[in-house]
């Protein structure tokens, strides 16, 4: 094999060690190899990079190993060239299977140039996505008190979920913070209802009539003071993206007009993928990259699964959550798919291929920087005019009858 990188390092990270495989061709044609060990601390990082920049060290490898490459990554940047490897990608050859051996694979394989690096982002969309999935994940732990507080209440034989559709409503708020107080008359705690609740009021008499005991008015207070400060922390989130995402106006008010995806979804997309396109080259690498689109699993010239790949699956979340939103939109090219897909393929599939085709117009509408434009609801309709009209024909002659066709002028 061709020697591609003269001098290069593998790292093999964990939490406290990093161990360093630096392979360097002489002059003379022969090979230099050296192997150290490093802490995982910032002071033990700068001495690798001051030892990678005494040797000349062009390139290093690190296998993406949970979060530890982070801070390893951080302190290298810009100095040397960096490849972020997926650990599947360097399998260990049987037999390798040490901190040594498997630094000495890594810069083996650099060597070669037989590595691909994963896609790493610059600092900033960095910043953004840690901030974006700060939020994503306090908004999950929101529906996991959410659905505490709702089985508390089923405990307690407390039926307000059957009633009102928002048990963290105004009405119900109101409703739970008297059952706090010690309040248990379901007359008194149904008539704060307000608005189109107030209709349901002999429901929420029944349904607030239980066996309400000490330790469940606690339970019930701890998991509302953690769902309001969810709430208070989800929306200082809010703001600080808000500021953060300024220069980026443009792009998001773009993202804003395709169905499904709001401002809060464009900017997950956005600290995913960033806004230049022109990394990915085309929709099709940018789909395979998510892993949002069919496998490919071909052997023996038969077709087998076309499962999707584990992908950024920060990124699936959003675009997932999008498509189900932009299914039930209406009078769209997407909730057209939807309905199309969903009756012979199911509904999940049917929603990871409007994920698909989401994910194609974030790519054309970043790329060209036009606003998204709306295909119809009839658009397969219209592309398929003439199939259908035979497959119509075909189905009432089989039927018994004779058909004849004119175009309304």
């Amino acid at each position: 094999m061709q020697v591609v990188h003269k001098c290069c390092c593998g790292l093999d990270i964990h939490k406290k060690v990093i161990v360093a495989c630096m392979r360097m061709i002489q002059s003379d044609g022969t090979l230099l190899q050296q192997v150290r060990t490093f802490g995982a601390t910032t002071k033990a990082l700068i001495e690798l990079s001051d030892w990678l920049v005494s040797m000349d060290c062009t390139h290093v490898a690190m296998e993406s190993t949970g979060v530890y490459w982070k801070p390893v990554y951080n302190v290298l940047e810009g100095s040397f060239e960096l490849l972020l490897v997926n650990a599947q990608h360097i399998k260990a050859v049987p037999g390798r299977k040490t901190d040594v051996k498997d630094s000495e694979w890594i810069a083996e394989l650099l060597q070669y140039g037989l590595l691909k690096g994963s896609f790493v982002p610059e600092a900033s969309q960095r910043e953004l996505r840690d901030l974006t999935r700060l939020r994503t994940s306090l908004i999950r732990e929101h529906a996991r008190a959410v659905n505490r507080l709702q089985k508390v209440l089923e405990d307690a034989n407390i039926k307000l979920s059957s009633v009102a559709s928002d048990v963290m409503g105004t009405s119900a708020r109101l409703m739970l913070n008297a059952i706090v107080g010690g309040e248990t008359d379901p007359a008194v705690l149904s008539d704060m209802a307000k608005r189109r609740l107030r209709e349901k009021i002999p429901q929420l008499q029944e349904a607030l009539t239980g066996r309400i005991k000490p330790h469940h008015r606690f339970m019930i207070q701890e998991l509302l003071v953690h769902i309001d400060d969810l709430d208070g922390s989800v929306e200082r989130l809010n703001k600080e993206l808000e500021e953060r995402f300024r220069p980026f106006e443009v792009e998001l008010g773009l993202l804003d007009t395709i169905p499904g995806i709001n401002v809060h979804k464009a900017q997950e997309i956005i600290a995913e993928i960033g806004v230049d396109m022109t990394r990915f080259g085309h929709h099709t690498r940018l789909a395979s990259w998510a892993a949002i689109c069919p496998g490919n699993n071909e052997s023996a010239g038969k077709r087998k699964t076309g499962k999707t790949r584990d992908g950024n699956k920060w990124l699936k979340h959003s675009l997932i959550g999008a498509a189900h939103g932009a299914s039930h939109s209406k009078n769209t090219y997407l909730n057209a798919q939807y309905h199309r897909l969903r009756g012979r393929r199911g509904t999940n599939k049917a929603i990871v291929a409007v994920a698909h085709s989401l994910l194609v117009i974030v790519y054309h509408v970043l790329a060209k920087l036009e606003p998204y434009k709306e295909l119809g609801a009839n658009y397969f309709d219209q592309r398929e005019e003439q199939a259908i009209q035979r497959r119509l024909v075909r189905r009432l002659e089989r039927l018994g009858y004779e058909v004849s066709i004119k175009k309304v002028a």
